[in-house]
């Protein structure tokens, strides 16, 4: 909880909303403990009295202007659900960025378009740099992955997860093009392919449709990707599989 010091006039909040979820509103007066309520004016200049029933009911703070469209989450001056759907939606709006980082995690979203930032004039960019130095993107998160196995020696695991419709088996076939060209594979353009390529049959008794998405995947799958010791890919194979049974009810006609 943030000090009641910050609650000061012309202090930006965030406030709940049927609609929009939440909604930016800023202090019209300080607020003392003990008040009852905020008396704030709304983004479309109505003035309400928030109701305060203790200092844990105030707003989420809003965070300074200037780091509005932060690449990182973890640089906001206040980390809380109304700041993070706006900054990923300045971004996304304003930036035209899916990408978006929160420490060493990465926050996609999907665009539900065919974007051009996966050529290999983008593998290129991101090979051989450091995540701090570059814009968010899948491709940096590989290239982490990748680097750090070759200088340690070690087996390195991505986790690619979400709601359903959100993406994570383009993302995953995305990962695994950018293992393939900085790998040197001999068939680069079908790495990512072959390993796909068992997908529909899993599939055909492993999909379901839902409210969100029409072909969703009712299982997971864990992906292993061998390297050779020059950092080339050998091989992958599909080694886990989990059918989620429940949601697979029955075969549409």
């Amino acid at each position: 909880m943030a000090t009641l010091e910050l609650y000061s006039k012309g202090a930006n909040v965030w406030v709940p909303d049927p609609d929009a979820v939440w909604v930016s509103a800023q202090l019209l007066q300080d607020y003392r403990s003990g008040e009852k309520h905020l008396l704030l004016q709304l983004s479309n200049g109505n003035e309400v009295h928030y109701p305060v029933g203790s200092p844990s009911d105030l707003p989420p703070l809003g965070n300074p202007d200037i780091l509005e469209g932060e690449n990182d989450l973890t640089a906001l001056s206040f980390l809380h659900e109304p700041a993070v759907l706006h900054n990923l939606r300045v971004r996304f709006l304003d930036y035209s960025s899916i990408y978006t980082y929160c420490g060493i995690v990465l926050v996609a979203i999907n665009p539900y378009d065919q974007l051009p930032i996966y050529g290999e004039e983008v593998i290129d960019a991101y090979s051989g740099q450091d995540m701090a130095d570059m814009e968010p993107h899948i491709f940096s998160v590989a290239e982490e992955a990748y680097r750090t196995m070759i200088r340690s020696g070690k087996n390195q695991s991505i986790i690619i997860s979400g709601e359903s419709g959100s993406g994570k088996t383009v993302s995953a076939k995305f990962t695994m093009r950018y293992f393939a060209v900085v790998g040197g594979a001999a068939q680069q353009t079908s790495v990512e392919e072959r390993v796909l390529a068992s997908n529909p049959i899993m599939e055909s008794i492993g999909n379901a449709k839902t409210t969100r998405n029409d072909n969703s995947s009712r299982f997971g799958k864990y992906i292993e990707i061998g390297f050779g010791r020059k950092g080339d890919i050998i091989g992958a194979n599909m080694r886990t599989y989990l059918l989620e049974k429940s949601r697979v009810v029955f075969q549409v006609n």
